[in-house]
């Protein structure tokens, strides 16, 4: 079976390979015979209920620097002209992003969209999670401070953080006596808008904060993520180095629980994250880990995601 694959995405010539699980995913749709289609979510349209893109050929190769080569632009409309549409752009999840969600959950499921947009837009990483409170660290969100310093005084030290942040960005520990509090809440106050996750600390961070994959809700591969000496931010590109790990019997309850809803709302690639057996984080936006865990030895999970994106497609298939 032969696919276009239209692939929403930052600028593809700006990415870091090594690490770009989108890469990896490219990667083996085109060794299966893919047609890979490049755009950004700038370019996406919607005139008289039609959504339309402006792609270019892709192709790609595992080198970093030479990575991809692009055709010419053309506009192609979506639910006419793709099998599949990869939504894959980096957060951060701002109303561009939920824009993007509502114009392509018009083309869906006819022309398969990973992840489904509307279930994407109602499972935000920091706000899904809080459907499974038995399984997370206490966690408080608000902006009202009188809400935090209660929170405080119940769990002592505390990590804050914005509701739509991402990859590690303004994460900050409190400890009870922090004297910076009253201007840390100013600045989250002026600086962010939304909420703000509030958590108890982990003291078993130091350890790692374990990335697990799931792909149509079964966990193939995990990778534990170590901050760097003096930070809590256990992300890569924060200075987290990436080890080999396997799931304990707590990690696989919590997949079990989890997984059935994941597969009943259509969200096939999925990056849970784990510390010290309590979920913090459910990343449905663009999850990342693919490449970590097979340099780490584990399997190829982009082969994985392109085995359940195949058995999904409905469109029949002009020969």
């Amino acid at each position: 079976m032969s696919l276009t694959v239209a692939v929403q995405m930052d600028p593809i010539q700006s990415i870091r390979i090594a690490g770009d699980t989108t890469f990896a995913l490219l990667l083996e749709a085109q060794a299966r015979g893919h047609r890979l289609l490049h755009f950004t979510p700038d370019r996406l349209s919607m005139r008289d209920g039609r959504v339309t893109a402006w792609v270019e050929a892709l192709r790609v190769q595992d080198v970093e620097g030479a990575h991809a080569s692009l055709g010419e632009p053309e506009r192609i409309d979506l639910a006419q002209q793709a099998d599949v549409v990869l939504m894959r752009q980096d957060p951060p999840f701002d109303l561009a992003y939920i824009t993007a969600t509502h114009l392509l959950e018009r083309i869906h499921p006819d022309t398969l969209v990973v992840n489904n947009p509307f279930e994407v837009r109602n499972a935000p990483e920091k706000l899904f999670v809080t459907a499974f409170p038995d399984l997370m660290p206490p966690t408080l969100i608000t902006r009202d401070r009188r809400e935090i310093e209660e929170f405080r005084e119940a769990h002592g030290s505390v990590v804050m953080k914005p509701l739509h942040g991402h990859g590690g960005a303004a994460v900050l520990r409190v400890t009870p006596d922090d004297p910076n509090f009253g201007s840390i809440y100013d600045l989250f106050a002026q600086t962010f808008r939304e909420p703000w996750v509030v958590q108890r600390f982990l003291p078993k961070i130091s350890e790692g904060d374990k990335r697990i994959i799931l792909v149509d809700g079964e966990p193939l591969g995990a990778v534990n993520r170590v901050p760097a000496r003096n930070d809590i931010r256990s992300n890569m590109v924060r200075g987290g180095t990436g080890g080999a790990t396997a799931l304990t019997p707590r990690e696989r309850e919590i997949c079990a629980r989890i997984g059935p809803e994941l597969r009943r709302r259509g969200l096939i690639l999925v990056g849970i994250d784990v510390i010290d057996g309590h979920l913090t984080e459910i990343n449905v936006t663009s999850p990342t880990g693919i490449r970590a865990i097979k340099r780490l030895g584990g399997p190829d999970l982009a082969v994985a995601v392109w085995d359940a994106i195949e058995a999904k497609v409905t469109r029949p298939q002009v020969a």
